[in-house]
This record gives structure tokens, sequence and C-alpha cells, in this order.
């Protein structure tokens, strides 16, 4: 079992930045690659980003390339995605979520824990 915690959303100015971090508990963190998902309302579940679980590969959707980098510090069990140059549509809940085995899945299917979201929202 795996309790996810996210934290560092809030309100940014286009073109500012955020970084959003998940905090796990447990002591397996390591073996679990992690994603980013991103929510808008009336929209579905969108993928943001992927971690395996070593932090050597990861995988990005072609909205945030360039943007984000998602990142991992194992030794605090925790990862984070930090977003740059945000605009309005990065505007959503996001969602970091964990998943056994290799990970780097855009697929929320792929995912067995999820944390509860952090609003963020980008203004004009």
């Amino acid at each position: 079992q795996v309790q996810l915690v996210e934290s560092g959303g809030g309100l940014a100015q286009a073109g500012g930045s955020l970084r959003l971090s998940c905090a796990a508990s447990g002591r397996t963190f390591s073996r679990y690659g992690m994603g980013w998902f991103r929510q808008a309302p009336g929209k579905e579940r969108e993928f943001v980003a992927a971690i395996n679980w070593s932090g050597w590969s990861t995988r990005y959707a072609d909205s945030v390339k360039g943007r984000g980098t998602i990142s991992r510090d194992n030794a605090k069990n925790t990862a984070y995605l930090q977003m740059n140059n945000l605009q309005p549509e990065d505007t959503a809940v996001y969602y970091c979520a964990a998943a056994r085995g290799a990970g780097l899945s855009d697929n929320p299917g792929g995912y067995d824990y999820w944390g509860q979201g952090t609003q963020v929202t980008v203004s004009s």
C-alpha cells in the first residue's frame, strides 16, 4: 500500500512557474514508477509526465515538453513536477500516481495508487 500526498499547487500568472511535490508513504517508494496527470473541469484526466523507478527514464506529454520536468528523490520518498512558462490552459487539478513495475505509462489505468490532487490555476 502506498499513500500519496501532493502539494505545491496554487495560483500563478502566465509565464510563471510552480513546483509540485508528491510525498509517498511506505518504504518501497523506489520500486514504483511515478506519474503526473491533470484534469481540467469538464475534461478527462490527461497524462503529463512519468518517471521510472530509478529516475533514469522520463516521458512527457507533448503539451508540456520543454516546460515540465519530472524528477524523484527516492531517499525522501518524493516525486516532483517542475512546470515553467505556465499558461492558462495548464489550469487543472494535478494528480500524482504510483505504478508497480517499470512505470512510464501514459494511461491512468496503468497506475495503482493516486493522490488526492492539488489545484493549479494560471491567470492570463
